[in-house]
């Protein structure tokens, strides 16, 4: 038998007295401290909580192209908002609203769904898009664009779309060949489910015009917040020894602060 202490047993001899047998003493258990306790646990909750931030509610981009200018530039970084447009189980008991008209969207590239493209939204599900001289009209009437951004000469694809050629060096072949079957009086029609988005810069962005549709399910969420911004960093001559990389490394601390865009620190995406 064995309780948490150690007993041995032993036969008393005829009309003897049976001797009491020694008693082991009980082992001690090694107990964790409560205050190391506590710090694991409070680690662990931490960990749980930011991998659920980042999985359902916030993540971190970084702007690579010039698509988005002047509303999103080169070397801003970004943290979008996942819950706001979120139609799983997570929108039971987080905001929610619907996809609104010229807003600004995060989504997975429809043509390559592993590279993430940020837009603004120009067409709705059942709406009728097109572009006559660069001006975007959305069942009939013409949208009032101030973050529009045109940087080059005018072209009859791009500028005209839908009513333009049929065909450019830049659109995607699926799309080519898909493009005129929803068309109908000069304008584009939205299916359901699925958005037509355009870059500010209107005249350097692949978007809609190119490749298609964003469905719904592609759309990650919205631009929250620019919480950094730096301009690119010059280019610097490769460095072969160890002067020139001290050299190369001191024009960089130099010049971070210069860098850094600090109106742009902190600010809200609109």
């Amino acid at each position: 038998m064995s309780d948490g202490m150690e007993q041995t047993v032993v036969t008393a001899a005829p009309e003897v007295e049976a001797a009491a047998a020694p008693v082991a003493a009980p082992k001690r258990r090694r107990l964790v401290d409560s205050g190391t306790l506590g710090t694991i646990q409070s680690l662990v909750g931490t960990i749980a909580i930011a991998v659920f931030v980042i999985t359902f509610i916030i993540q971190a981009f970084t702007i690579p192209s010039e698509s988005m200018e002047k509303t999103l530039l080169i070397g801003d970084y970004l943290l979008v908002d996942k819950a706001h447009f979120s139609t799983g189980w997570a929108h039971w008991f987080l905001p929610y609203r619907k996809i609104q008209r010229q807003e600004i969207i995060v989504f997975r590239y429809p043509v390559h769904p592993s590279m993430y493209f940020v837009k603004r939204v120009i067409g709705l599900p059942g709406d009728r898009v097109r572009l006559v001289n660069k001006r975007v009209f959305v069942n009939g009437v013409e949208l009032n664009e101030p973050y529009v951004v045109y940087s080059k000469p005018f072209d009859a694809y791009r500028d005209n779309f839908p009513d333009g050629p049929w065909w450019s060096f830049d659109v995607d072949a699926r799309w080519g060949i898909e493009l005129h079957k929803m068309v109908e009086d000069k304008q584009l029609i939205v299916p359901q489910d699925c958005y037509f988005v355009m870059g500010d810069n209107r005249d350097d962005s692949s978007d809609s015009r190119y490749w298609g549709f964003v469905p719904r399910e592609n759309v990650v969420g919205r631009p929250l917040l620019i919480y950094f911004s730096m301009n690119a960093p010059e280019v610097q001559t490769p460095a072969t020894t160890l002067s020139d990389k001290l050299l190369n490394l001191g024009v960089r601390l130099q010049h971070v602060f210069r860098d850094v865009r600090w109106h742009r620190v902190v600010r809200l995406v609109k």
